[in-house]
């Protein structure tokens, strides 16, 4: 049986060879050459140490990393529907694609949601419809400790860097952001050029790495603080505790990655890893929190200023509103990130695992 066994995994790979002989004899001297070819393949699978399905089936076990490797396209042109798919389904993507390109973004005859099925939402609306007043989708955020508050759009960019997206992406988004009156966050990567060029209102995200704003050792650093904030393109600076993808989890960027664009937008050097830590260095505390913005607040000239979390431990949520109340220092604004987010530097089990999602 197990001879059986062996002769049925090796049999097509022996064979090309057996039809490379035979198709020699014929004088099929390209055709032999093909057959000869796919027999030295087949020499290779066995071989090889590192995909057992290649050694054990010769030449036919590449078939199974053909399929994998296309798969996914299989999936998204013959199988998957047009409303499944995460995060965003093909006729989400397709309407963002369309209106992009200022194409027609309009659908006849109906919807094509089962507005039946368990879960479905819809909105209700008013038989006595008004006008929309375009100031109603802003919204002032700054309290009187503000001297520059900023009037948001209720539709705005999130946060996603420079070294994690491209140079045409950022500048692609913020030419949207310019376009719409809206504002781009800039991530924890800092301010590149890049966020500059089209002059879109900025949201500055500053992570646990100061990027932009840290001394030589990697702690904050006023000075430079205070003078990238100054730009009027900066309306507002957001403290990330945590975000939803990796909450509790730092970051490296792996030195191969630190270009001499990303050396010079985040203040670090070239050839060496660039490293967030999971946790800040200037402040331990929720009243060392409150305290720190307060610090920015003012380094900032007066602009609102705010934190970014994941909600994990709730008590912990807790401790922070009590040291608002404690020391009368409140932000401007609270941004809460939920455990459905993502990015390129999340390990799976904290992207799976950890984090509150929205809806909760």
């Amino acid at each position: 049986m197990a001879a059986l066994a062996l002769g049925t995994r090796f049999l097509p790979w022996i064979g090309t060879g057996i039809l490379g002989l035979i198709l020699l004899g014929f004088g099929q001297w390209i055709w032999a050459l093909a057959a000869f070819g796919l027999f030295g393949l087949g020499l290779i699978d066995i071989r090889q140490p590192h995909q057992a399905v290649r050694r054990n089936y010769p030449l036919t076990g590449r078939l199974r990393y053909a399929l994998e490797y296309i798969r996914p396209e299989i999936r998204q042109y013959f199988l998957e529907n047009d409303e499944e798919k995460i995060p965003f389904s093909r006729n989400q993507r397709a309407l963002v694609y369309q209106r992009s390109k200022i194409q027609n973004d309009k659908r006849g005859f109906g919807s094509i949601k089962d507005m039946y099925s368990s879960g479905a939402e819809w909105i209700g609306h008013s038989v006595v419809p008004t006008h929309p007043d375009p100031a109603g989708f802003r919204v002032r955020v700054g309290g009187k400790a503000c001297a520059k508050p900023y009037d948001i759009s209720v539709f705005n960019i999130s946060a996603m860097s420079f070294g994690s997206l491209s140079a045409n992406a950022i500048m692609a988004l913020n030419r949207g952001a310019m376009m719409g009156g809206f504002a781009h966050d800039t991530g924890e990567g800092s301010v590149s050029p890049y966020h500059r060029k089209h002059g879109g209102d900025l949201i500055w995200e500053i992570g646990s790495g100061y990027f932009g704003c840290r001394t030589a050792d990697g702690h904050f650093d006023g000075e430079k603080f205070a003078a990238q904030a100054a730009s009027d393109q900066i309306k507002m600076i957001e403290i990330k505790l945590s975000q939803g993808a990796k909450p509790g989890h730092g970051g490296v960027l792996p030195a191969a990655k630190v270009s001499k664009e990303i050396s010079e937008t985040r203040g670090v050097p070239m050839g060496e890893d660039c490293v967030s830590p999971a946790s800040h260095s200037e402040f331990s505390t929720p009243v060392e929190l409150m305290q720190f913005i307060s610090r920015l607040r003012e380094l900032s000239g007066g602009k609102p200023v705010g934190f970014k979390l994941c909600i994990g431990q709730v008590w912990e949520w807790f401790g922070i509103a009590k040291a608002m109340i404690g020391t009368g220092i409140t932000p401007d604004f609270i941004v809460v990130d939920g455990a459905e987010g993502g990015t390129g530097a999340a390990p799976v089990e904290f992207s799976d695992h950890v984090g509150m999602p929205m809806r909760d």
